[in-house]
């Protein structure tokens, strides 16, 4: 592919094809974009929807979002999109494996993304034409992707999905996987160098905790130690009256503002709610309590915002091996992870241990759906409903944490209960008003709830599809005929979760 040079005000060099607003472009090329593209108004938006046989419900952008200006998108036009000359070259460009050059796009726009560090952008109006192509993919190119990117078990789901009375399926799978093979070590964009801090920045940082007193003060003395200390710090702490030592957060001993909340309420939403309210600062911080933080953590997440122009980012958790673990164990982890730390790219997760928002799209959302009290999947639903709305989150290698994961405490020891049957059994938020009896749901209900608020119905058909194949088949093979004489019994169970998820639904987000 042939493409044209454009070099931008600052310097830096662009590849195209077509016709983009080059005035445009340079301005978008001061920002986190690396792939930018007008692709919706053209006939690429949702295309290839045959991904969602490999990630139905746990792949963030498989749906291209609505009513957005602009938004990350890997369904590139190989007739229509700029990219960075540095990005391109560190990438490959098009894959000629592939005989369409719509897979050839569409391929390398979703292992830029998925894999490879690079920020894919739709922007509307940056190219013109709205002429409408017909996306035509063959079996044989379906295959070869899945084949190229990921383990053999998915392409024969799409198989089974597909039909196995279908010889013309059977024959584009079988080239595939004899003349392909799984991709690794593909390269990894780098990260920016982080520009110097502008301004005076304000941030509020705040720490839920439970049960956990001694970790949290542990925190705190980290967060005193920091290079750009945070304006204000809020405790939300549901520890027990019985329990607790309210003599132990004295706000004397530090030089930030001190707010402590001892929580009435239940559950981690809830206390990041009520810890939200009390922020005053710019950029709002979210931590565990069981975290070590290195002496820079702040000052990078605010470089790294200002340096990529986004909107919020997620730091690099690093689980410790042992809850006694120290800064040292995080210097060897990341020393361990060699290049693959510095992944910087559009975040595929969001987690409340380690990330960083500006408050301003934080009171946009309100604050955590509390429906997940109880249960799993409320960090995700937040930075997965902030990019929904056109925010950028990005991943951020530069501001890293140990997770300490003590054996006891925190916010799922109320959770616990959960995996109880019987009369010990306490109820849990997300049952409202019908308590498990007989049937555990499984999976959980709080996640059946996320994949039926953020995805379409068809892609929860093929969740369904895929979780009981992979109940069947991917266990020990002595046991399976156990587990397919089980499979009425899991398929309650999956039923019952769906039954607590379309109540959750039925009441809407809320964060009170």
């Amino acid at each position: 592919m042939i493409l044209q040079e454009h070099k931008t005000a600052s310097g830096e060099i662009i590849l195209y094809n077509g016709r983009p607003d080059l005035e445009q472009l340079d301005a978008l090329a001061k920002g986190y974009g690396d792939i930018w593209h007008s692709s919706f108004e053209q006939g690429y938006k949702n295309a290839f929807m045959d991904l969602q046989h490999q990630s139905s419900v746990l792949f963030w952008y498989i749906n291209d979002f609505d009513n957005l200006d602009q938004c990350v998108s890997w369904r590139i036009n190989p007739n229509h999109f700029a990219i960075r000359k540095h990005v391109w070259e560190t990438l490959g460009g098009f894959d000629s494996d592939y005989e369409s050059i719509q897979m050839q796009a569409l391929d390398f726009g979703y292992v830029a993304l998925r894999v490879q560090g690079a920020v894919p952008l739709y922007v509307k109006g940056l190219f013109q034409s709205q002429q409408q192509e017909q996306i035509r993919i063959s079996a044989r190119d379906r295959y070869v992707f899945y084949i190229k990117n990921f383990k053999i078990d998915h392409a024969l789901f799409m198989l089974y999905r597909k039909g196995l009375y279908k010889i013309s399926e059977w024959r584009a799978f079988l080239y595939a996987k004899n003349n392909f093979k799984q991709i690794g070590n593909r390269p990894i964009l780098a990260p920016r160098k982080l520009n110097p801090l502008e301004g005076r920045p304000t941030v509020s940082y705040i720490i839920p905790t439970m049960l956990r007193q001694d970790f949290t003060l542990r925190l705190l003395d980290d967060l005193s130690l920091q290079t750009y200390p945070p304006t204000q710090v809020v405790v939300v702490d549901a520890t027990p009256q019985d329990k607790r030592d309210e003599s132990l957060y004295d706000p004397k001993n530090f030089d930030f503002e001190l707010k402590v909340i001892w929580q009435q309420s239940k559950g981690s939403c809830r206390a990041r709610n009520e810890g939200i309210e009390l922020c005053t600062g710019e950029y709002i911080v979210f931590g565990d309590d069981d975290i070590r933080i290195p002496a820079d953590f702040i000052e990078n997440h605010l470089r790294f915002l200002q340096t990529y122009q986004a909107g919020g980012c997620n730091g690099l958790d690093i689980m410790a091996t042992a809850p006694t673990q120290n800064l040292e164990d995080l210097k060897l982890r990341l020393v361990s992870l060699g290049e693959s730390r510095w992944y910087a790219g559009s975040t595929q997760m969001f987690s409340n241990a380690n990330s960083c928002v500006k408050k301003k799209y934080v009171d946009r959302l309100i604050g955590n759906d509390i429906n997940y009290d109880g249960g799993y999947g409320e960090d995700g639903d937040f930075g997965l409903s902030l990019i929904k709305l056109g925010i950028p989150v990005l991943h951020n290698p530069f501001s890293t944490n140990l997770h300490l994961k003590p054996p006891s405490g925190g916010y799922r020891f109320w959770g616990a209960q959960a995996k109880m049957m019987g009369k010990k059994r306490k109820t849990q938020p997300w049952e409202l008003d019908t308590p498990v009896k007989w049937i555990r749901p499984v999976p959980s209900p709080t996640l059946m709830y996320q994949f039926h608020k953020q995805f379409l119905p068809e892609q929860l058909t093929e969740f369904r599809h895929k979780y009981f194949f992979l109940y069947l088949f991917k266990g020990p093979k002595a046991s399976i005929l156990l587990r397919l004489l089980n499979i009425p019994y899991r398929q309650l169970q999956f039923n019952r979760s769906i039954f607590y998820a379309k109540k959750l639904l039925a009441l809407g987000v809320r964060t009170k």
